[in-house]
């Protein structure tokens, strides 16, 4: 499927700012199922300094500098990109989990760069009762692409989606407590599930395409970011990316943007601002919408 990524990210503050620093990942990855036919981001008003780099996980990373006194910072990116479904051989999905965790199985392709994803991260972090929610799905010697999936079955089922259960602060634990969260919550859930077994996993964020109810139109803007996870495959040295929130592997619907420990390596936008300013408001509007020839087909 080829799709027009918009996302659209507004600052606005009771006084001016007079400095505005940041750092944003916008921009969607080149990847074999993957095709990103053009991409761009405008921030307003103009960055006295910009520049684009890539990042320690190969992610397309953005600084910026914007000097002039301002009292609203937009940040605008449009990328056109053509995505597939993922294909993963057989004998990678039957692999058993166990050898999924490169610090056990440190021979394998691809083992030395997947070993910081086995390792606890600050948003991700190791609590006993997410690693005993893991292991009924980790039975030895069960095949991986099985185990994951029973995995993402049971968050999907056991979790609710409450995007007023958690906040950007919350924890695995606080996720495990309550129950319900959001996408971002269950990919760190899953994360700690994982990890905590050895087992190598990142935290992918980009896009889902939303799909309106029949007989109705798509609303312009209403989508959101999206979080999901991948998981390490030694036979391949692949990833298999599956999605708890929706309960389904990643397929042609789902546009990779960044991936790495957890959200804090990936946040689309982060940064620090100098102002007097008592308040602020923050409006984000996503649109992922297939083109018009996709549609006709």
């Amino acid at each position: 499927m080829k799709y027009r990524v918009s996302h659209r990210t507004t600052y606005g503050y009771s006084k001016p700012v007079q400095d505005s620093v940041g750092l944003f990942h916008l921009m969607p990855r080149e990847l074999p199922w993957q095709k990103v036919l053009s991409s761009d981001v405008v921030v307003t008003p103009e960055p006295g300094d910009i520049s684009r780099d890539t990042d320690y996980f190969g992610n397309s990373s953005t600084y910026f500098h914007v000097t002039d006194p301002h009292a609203t910072l937009v940040i605008e990116s449009t990328s056109d990109v053509i995505a597939e479904v993922p294909v993963y051989g057989a004998e990678a999905l039957a692999t058993r989990w166990e050898d999924s965790r490169p610090l056990v199985n440190p021979t394998a392709p691809g083992a030395w760069r997947a070993t910081e994803y086995a390792l606890e991260s600050a948003r991700a972090g190791h609590v006993d009762e997410a690693t005993a929610y893991a292991a009924a799905s980790l039975i030895p010697g069960r095949p991986l692409g099985e185990a994951v999936t029973d995995l993402m079955h049971r968050i999907h089922a056991d979790f609710a989606y409450d995007s007023k259960a958690t906040t950007v602060t919350s924890t695995v634990a606080d996720v495990m407590k309550t129950r319900a969260g959001v996408c971002q919550d269950f990919a760190h859930l899953a994360l700690a599930c994982l990890r905590a077994h050895g087992i190598a996993a990142r935290y992918v964020s980009g896009y889902l395409a939303t799909q309106p109810p029949p007989g109705k139109e798509r609303i312009v803007g209403a989508d959101a970011s999206h979080a999901w996870v991948a998981v390490w495959m030694p036979a391949s040295d692949e990833w298999l990316a599956f999605d708890p929130t929706n309960n389904q592997w990643a397929n042609d619907r789902y546009i990779t943007v960044a991936w790495g420990r957890d959200y804090g390596d990936v946040s689309p936008v982060k940064g620090i601002i100098y102002t007097k300013a008592k308040k602020s408001t923050l409006k984000v509007s996503v649109d992922v919408a297939p083109f018009a020839e996709e549609l006709v087909s």
